[in-house]
């Protein structure tokens, strides 16, 4: 595996047909349902943890804890930082394959970069890969 370091974004691109494509969503802006726990947002380091989104989520199902951002517009229509309900449309037009079978949000502040390198950000991909098995990911922040 090679090294990552803060200069250097790793990008495949994707040559496949995006009619095929299984898509997820990662987001870095405080996205969960509604019935998981909330994000830590009192932890003054930052909270690493994350939180797994079934594809079969609503965007009332959703909401956002974060508060490193005005989130105002995401309360009031989730798809601004989580474009579930577009993802859904281009799966019906047949632009793309599919949702993943799940998608994952964290909070995205942090003051603790090397365990976010090491530990959160493996985890989350090691999700995508195994679990979600997206063959695209669409990145959104808060």
């Amino acid at each position: 595996m090679s090294q990552l370091h803060r200069k250097c974004v790793p990008f495949t691109p994707y040559e496949r047909e995006l009619s095929r494509a299984s898509v997820a969503i990662v987001t870095a802006a405080g996205v969960h349902k509604k019935d998981q726990q909330a994000f830590n947002i009192g932890d003054e380091l930052g909270d690493l943890t994350f939180r797994i989104i079934d594809s079969n989520a609503n965007a009332t199902d959703l909401m956002v804890t974060h508060h490193h951002y005005d989130h105002s517009d995401a309360d009031r229509d989730i798809n601004v930082v989580f474009p579930i309900d577009a993802l859904r449309s281009l799966a019906d037009e047949g632009f793309i394959g599919e949702l993943a079978r799940s998608h994952v949000g964290f909070m995205g502040y942090t003051m603790q970069l090397k365990r976010m390198y090491e530990e959160t950000a493996p985890a989350i991909a090691e999700h995508i890969d195994k679990q979600s098995r997206a063959d695209i990911v669409v990145l959104t922040g808060g």
